[in-house]
């Protein structure tokens, strides 16, 4: 067995689209409707898939805040600055050891997004 993808449930497609697209890095797969009131956009490659279904007529969605999804990145620093100049609110780098940093932000429907950097010490 093998991971497929996360699925998130959003409010607004085109601006879901654009974040996973073009902050996290992962190309636009497929973007479908999905029956008369759904619409289902997948993203990514290789084994890192995030399938987004937008459901008309829907103006919340839940997240536990107790859940994250994780990208890596090449520079958390440099990541942090860029998302931090395009408007968006990042919290502080964490450093938990020499190996590893990461900072966490929200997505356009607020799901926990984890960009993290493998260090070589």
């Amino acid at each position: 067995m093998k991971f497929a993808h996360v699925t998130i449930s959003v409010i607004d497609l085109d601006k879901s689209i654009s974040f996973y697209r073009d902050i996290v890095g992962l190309p636009l797969q497929s973007r479908t409707p999905a029956g008369p009131d759904t619409e289902i956009a997948f993203l990514g490659d290789g084994g890192t898939k995030v399938e987004l279904i937008c459901r008309k007529g829907e103006s919340s969605v839940f997240f536990s805040q107790d859940i994250s999804i994780g990208f890596e990145t090449d520079s958390v620093t440099e990541l942090s600055a860029l998302l931090k100049a395009n408007g968006y609110e990042t919290g502080e780098i964490i450093s938990p050891n020499p190996q590893v940093a990461f900072f966490f932000i929200s997505d356009p429907n607020a799901v926990k997004v984890q960009f993290l950097e493998h260090k070589s010490v």
